[in-house]
């Protein structure tokens, strides 16, 4: 059987993740993997249930703790009933978010713990991506392309321009860390830049 490839896409709001995994994805097929394209929060029943209370109502409506708890639950339906299956029938998983948005989100910009990451990620058993590619732009246009993009899902983008550059000050901080792991991409490129730029990575690294 094949051997199955976990790829998540980080970065801030409006970094264009979902667009680069439609376009992954259809790359990847046209070369013959099974390719599963999933999200978090959600990407399973009960964790598209839980990003119904993340990503809307007004941007105070949880404390960073409680949103971390609420993406762990979520990253555990997550794994249990789409990741991991996917990964064990030989499927490469293209995930836009996973474990490094709560280390950007929760910890750098909400101000929690480290260890409170690591806790948790050791109670869910939650495995460490092949490859992440971390979108990065300035978050003012980032959150200008996204305006209005998601009705209603706009819970993180309410939040103040110095939370969101912490966010994103926190990714390429990820990415120094972990350079084995992680690629950065330029995000203010046109779609097809950085679908290129992308596909070059993963082809190098898998």
């Amino acid at each position: 059987m094949a051997q199955g490839r976990f790829i998540t896409l980080e970065g801030g709001e409006g970094t264009g993740k979902s667009t680069l995994s439609r376009g992954l994805g259809e790359a990847l097929r046209a070369r013959g993997r099974d390719v599963v394209l999933t999200r978090e929060p959600g990407g399973a029943p009960g964790a598209d249930a839980i990003r119904a209370l993340l990503v809307s109502g007004d941007a105070g409506r949880w404390s960073a703790m409680e949103e971390a708890l609420l993406f762990a639950a979520a990253r555990l339906n997550h794994l249990t009933h789409t990741i991991l299956p996917a990964l064990a029938r030989g499927a490469w998983v293209i995930c836009d978010r996973y474990y490094d948005s709560t280390r950007a989100y929760q910890i750098a910009a909400g101000g929690l713990a480290p260890a409170t990451l690591e806790t948790l990620n050791a109670l869910i058993g939650a495995p460490a991506p092949d490859l992440t590619l971390v979108l990065d732009m300035a978050p003012s246009a980032g959150l200008a392309r996204s305006q209005g993009a998601r009705a209603g899902e706009d819970r993180f983008e309410q939040k103040a321009i110095g939370f969101h550059e912490r966010v994103r000050a926190e990714f390429l901080a990820i990415a120094e860390r972990e350079p084995k792991r992680c690629a950065v991409i330029d995000a203010s490129a046109d779609a097809g830049t950085v679908l290129a730029h992308a596909l070059a990575v993963v082809g190098q690294r898998l």
